[in-house]
Formats: C-alpha cells, sequence, structure tokens
C-alpha cells in the first residue's frame, strides 16, 4: 500500500520528461538529500539496471544500491531498494497529454522484524520528508532546461 503518492504535470513533451527522470546522475541537481550517484550497471537504464545513491540525512553520509526491478520505455518505471529488513519501492508512471507530461508517482514500504515493524510510522515520517517533494523539484528543474 502507498504511504506517499504525487502528481505533477510538467509542460514538456514525454521525451523529455522521460529520458531526465531515467537519467538518475541528474538526482543530485533535482533531490535535496542526494549528494552522488554512481551507475553500478553499464549501458542503458532498463530492468536490472543498478546505481547506488548517496544521501546527506542531518549531517551523515548514507547509501543505498537502487535497482529498476520494472521497466516500460516512455511508460513506468520502478525503482527498489533493499537494507536492513526495509524494503522500499518507487513507482513511476509517465502520461503525456495536450498540456505536457503528467507525472504520477506512489511510494511504497514493506518492513521485516519486530523492530522495523515497530517504527515504520516514524520511517515513514522521515522518508516523506526526505523525497515529498521531489516530484515538484523535476518539475522545476525539467521546465527551466
Amino acid at each position: 500500500m502507498a504511504f506517499l503518492e504525487q502528481q505533477v504535470l510538467i509542460k514538456k513533451p514525454l521525451d523529455e520528461v522521460f529520458h531526465t527522470a531515467v537519467d538518475f546522475t541528474k538526482r543530485p541537481e533535482i533531490m535535496d538529500m542526494v549528494i552522488k550517484v554512481e551507475p553500478l550497471t553499464e549501458g542503458p537504464v532498463r530492468e536490472g539496471y543498478k546505481f547506488k545513491e548517496v544521501r546527506e540525512i542531518r549531517g551523515k553520509k548514507a547509501a543505498a544500491v537502487i535497482e529498476i526491478v520494472e521497466f516500460s520505455p516512455q511508460k513506468s518505471f520502478t525503482a527498489q531498494s533493499e537494507q536492513n529488513g526495509l524494503e522500499l519501492r518507487y513507482h513511476y508512471h509517465f502520461l503525456e497529454t495536450s498540456e505536457g507530461t503528467r507525472v504520477t508517482f506512489k511510494g511504497e514500504l514493506s518492513t521485516e522484524g519486530l523492530r522495523n515493524s515497530l517504527f515504520k510510522p516514524l520511517i515513514k515520517k522521515m522518508i516523506k520528508k526526505e523525497d515529498e517533494n521531489h516530484l515538484e523539484n523535476m518539475k522545476h528543474y525539467i521546465e527551466k532546461q
């Protein structure tokens, strides 16, 4: 079940929006907490593609390996990370409209273990704080280009 949902309309063509969204090396320019992205898979983004993302949160660096687990060019992709009994999945869907491109996002969190289950509400709150504006940031970034 999604705990984080957003939708934006970006006034640019679908191919430009999708290309920017899957160019994960641009994340430090788009997402506030992301400071570095390192591709771990060669070649174009596809199912199975992996990259390492480093975030700075409250003055500390945290790294995660993110894998693209679903990929449909110009339509959608799902990014997943697993760490310490937490699984985070971000689903993105793209739809071209007469006004631009509508991007829909849903974030899901699964936990394993008693400790993670107990802290799940707090974990969700922290993730929301980190990522709740990332689609708006992407919109501004793309529309300025």
